[in-house]
């Protein structure tokens, strides 16, 4: 098991699943660095961008990576509008009847999604599902090696737009001081709304990433966002940097874990750094000490 042949391929595999794992946290982590809580409805807003890149593939044979400039946008859009219109009004301005609307609203778009598709795993085929790519000793499989770069691009994306632009200096602004940014001129819900936006996009991209290589039913997200959950702790409660990096570093380690320890126990090494991080650096590896 310490063999080259067979780690090398391993890491490489778990690299093209954390840059996944990394992309879903990203959305994550800005919606908690900005609205400062944590959004319950994560895990069952990736499932509905699943069925959405599913069904314009079957419906309307639209490639999952063509739908791309579909799923993003109209994920963009569901998540401007649920916060401005449930969250915002429902919330009524207090942190704890956020998280109760945000689970109440993850509750909702399960059983829909049950109702309406059933409990069936659905998955797609393409004709590259199956195919892989030589890198040295690794054959890779190419939905994973497109999901990595894809991932990665989109990330890069999202930084760029968080530190460089306009709306981006908004965004921080208002995560540092909304009182402030509001005096200065800055509409503080409208910001709220887009940075919602914004980490529901990232699952819009994260499915079209997804499904060429994996299915979806309406428990799907469950996994993944308790996956997220743990990279957000992990790397820094809203640190970027840290969500990447701990997304990386968590696809490694259920990789290894899995080769270690068998795929149903391929997820207890990412808990156990889990515990370890919060016993010796609670903070996070990228976070600021309190």
């Amino acid at each position: 098991m310490f063999d080259f042949g067979i780690l090398f391929p391993s890491v490489l595999n778990g690299l093209t699943t954390g840059a996944v794992y990394a992309l879903v946290a990203l959305g994550l982590t800005l919606i908690y660095g900005v609205l400062h809580i944590i959004n319950f409805a994560h895990g069952a807003a990736l499932m509905v961008a699943l069925y959405g890149v599913y069904y314009l593939k079957q419906g309307l044979g639209i490639d999952p990576y063509a739908a791309l400039p579909i799923m993003v946008p109209a994920m963009f859009a569901l998540g401007y509008a649920l916060q401005r219109v449930v969250i915002n009004r429902a919330s009524h301005g207090k942190d704890e009847n956020i998280l109760l609307v945000t689970l109440g609203i993850s509750i909702v778009l399960e059983n829909l999604a049950l109702l309406a598709f059933k409990s069936d795993t659905r998955s797609i085929e393409t004709s590259y599902t199956l195919a892989t790519v030589a890198i040295g000793p690794a054959a890779l499989s190419l939905p994973k090696l497109v999901a990595f770069f894809g991932a990665l691009a989109a990330c890069a994306v999202l930084l760029w737009t968080v530190k460089k632009t306009d709306l981006g200096r908004a965004i921080r602004a208002v995560a540092r001081e909304k009182h402030g940014a509001r005096l200065v001129g800055i509409d503080v819900d409208h910001v709220y709304a887009i940075s919602f936006g914004i980490g529901l996009a990232c699952l819009g991209a994260a499915a079209c990433f997804l499904l060429p290589a994996y299915y979806v039913n309406p428990q799907v997200g469950g996994g993944f966002v308790l996956v997220a959950f743990t990279i957000v702790v992990l790397g820094g409660m809203g640190s970027f940097a840290g969500a990447l990096a701990g997304g990386l570093l968590v696809g490694v380690v259920e990789s290894l874990g899995g080769l270690w320890f068998g795929e149903s126990l391929g997820q207890i090494g990412i808990f156990l750094i889990f515990i370890a991080v919060l016993l010796f650096r609670p903070q996070g590896l990228f976070g600021a000490k309190p």
